[in-house]
Parts: structure tokens; C-alpha cells; sequence
């Protein structure tokens, strides 16, 4: 199954807000039919309603693809227009975030082939990256489709079980939220040393997205980066030692804020 199967099966997109509008849009970038792209939304945004998919009209009987990216709250709601599809040829790829493989297994059919997947808001801008998971009932031609769509948002991984998939809500589901609180952060340390609040802000985006790329394009690991960086006794060294204080410094502050939403994570698919 590739993604010429959407075009000749059709695929349904359940709920499109920003996540789901994301990915749309990078599938019609990259050449996908609007006519193959079924959606499915109680308030279609202008943009949608510009894009020539079908909107709130009948479903294909058996598409290639139901992807589920409506929020969680929503769930019990929106899940039974779609059990008419499961146990059978559709694969159900699920965006949603703490919920869980076996909850849409009760609610779709238990021999349903469902993969679920945690992306991040990076998506919007193409540079996502989405971990997924997929149940026994799904194959590996329908892992690879969904891989394929969702690439169109950026890197994609395959876990080895859901359980990891606590894990990476903590790490880059949430993560971006972690990296623009220290934009924040370090836009205002900045301005309390005297600079401009709007200068200090351009630097500090500026120096956290253009590391970011560096730490991503490298060949160096981070920590080499950051070796390579701080000269002995200078100044990023002395903020380093701040930093990287053993009881109140980034590593143990950061190991707790992601024990936290990895908790939460576990709590919500409960």
C-alpha cells in the first residue's frame, strides 16, 4: 500500500484544526488529489473550504486511510461515525494525543488495524517529528503508508511498543512548549541586563532556533557542541556551572518536567 492507494481508495481526515490542517496541507503540497482527501469537521476553516477536498459529504465505503486528529475530549463523540469502517481493509492512524491503541479498539472493532502516533507542533512549518506505534491487526505496508503521510510534516519514528509512547509525549510532544519558555526565559535574563526587551527577544530566537539547526545538521553530538563552545574559565562556562548545578540546575529541572508530563500522559490514557 503506498499513497497512490489514497488516490485510487480515498482517505478520511477526521477533524482538521491545526494538526490536522498541518498535514493536509503537506499532502497537497506534495502532490496528493484533493478529490481522494474526505474530511470530516463540524467548523471547516476558509482555508479548508478553499482546498477543494470534500468536506462533511459522504465517505468512501472502504479508504485506504481514516486519520484520526480530532482532540481527546472529543473522542466519545466523534469515534462512532467511523466504527462503520473498522474490522476491515481501513487502517485508522490516530494523531490524538493519551489515547490509547486499546480505546479505539472498543470503540472501532477489535481486529481493526490502528497505528497510533504522537506528533508535535513543529508540523505546521514541515519540520515535525512524529513517533508510531501500530497494533498486531496492522501490517507493514500500512505502517509504511502511514510513515508516508506523515512525513509530509517532517521526520518520522517507529517505537517498539506503546508503552514508549508516554516517553515521547513527555520529550517532543511537549517538548517544543519546554524550548519556547526558554526563548522566553532568555529574552528576559537578557533585558534585565540592560538590553531592549525587543532586541532581546530577536536574539534570544534567533540563538535557540539557529542552534536547534546546528544541533540537528552536526555531525558533532550535543554535548561536543557544547564542549566546543565554552572556553575555559570565559563566560559561557560561567553560566554553564549555573546551569549545570547537580540539585537545582537544567538536568535534574528537566529530568522532573518530563517525569511530570510522562506521568500525566499515563494518567490521561488510563
Amino acid at each position: 500500500m503506498s499513497l497512490a492507494s489514497i488516490e485510487t481508495h480515498g482517505m478520511v481526515l477526521l477533524g482538521c484544526g491545526k494538526m490536522g490542517s498541518a498535514m493536509l496541507a503537506g499532502w497537497l503540497a506534495n502532490g496528493l488529489s484533493p478529490s481522494a482527501v474526505w474530511v470530516l469537521d463540524p467548523y471547516p476553516s476558509e482555508w479548508l473550504k478553499s482546498t477543494g477536498v470534500h468536506i462533511n459529504e459522504g465517505v468512501p465505503e472502504v479508504p485506504a486511510v481514516a486519520l484520526i486528529a480530532v482532540k481527546p475530549q472529543m473522542m466519545g463523540e466523534a469515534l462512532p461515525s467511523m466504527k462503520a469502517l473498522g474490522n476491515g481493509e481501513t487502517v485508522f492512524l490516530s494523531v490524538a494525543a493519551g489515547t490509547s491503541i486499546a480505546t479505539f479498539a472498543d470503540a472501532l472493532g477489535a481486529q481493526s488495524p490502528i497505528i497510533r502516533a504522537m506528533p508535535n507542533t513543529p508540523a505546521a512549518i514541515g519540520r515535525g517529528i512524529t513517533a508510531i506505534v501500530g497494533n498486531e491487526h496492522t501490517s507493514d505496508v500500512q505502517m509504511d503508508l502511514a510513515d508516508a503521510l506523515l512525513s509530509a510534516v517532517g521526520q518520522v519514528v517507529r517505537l517498539d511498543d506503546e508503552d514508549q509512547m508516554d516517553a515521547v509525549t513527555a520529550v517532543s510532544g511537549s517538548g517544543p512548549a519546554y524550548v519556547f519558555h526558554l526563548v522566553e526565559t532568555l529574552a528576559a535574563a537578557g533585558e534585565a541586563e540592560g538590553l531592549p526587551a525587543e532586541l532581546a527577544m530577536k536574539l534570544a530566537k534567533a540563538t535557540v532556533g539557529g542552534a536547534g539547526q546546528l544541533a540537528e545538521d552536526a555531525e558533532d553530538e550535543p554535548e561536543q557542541l557544547r564542549i566546543n563552545v565554552t572556553s575555559p574559565n570565559g563566560t559561557t562556562q560561567a553560566a554553564l556551572e549555573v546551569l549545570m548545578e547537580a540539585e537545582t540546575g537544567f538536568p535534574k529541572l528537566l529530568r522532573r518536567a518530563v517525569k511530570a508530563a510522562a506521568d500525566r500522559s499515563r494518567e490521561l490514557g488510563k
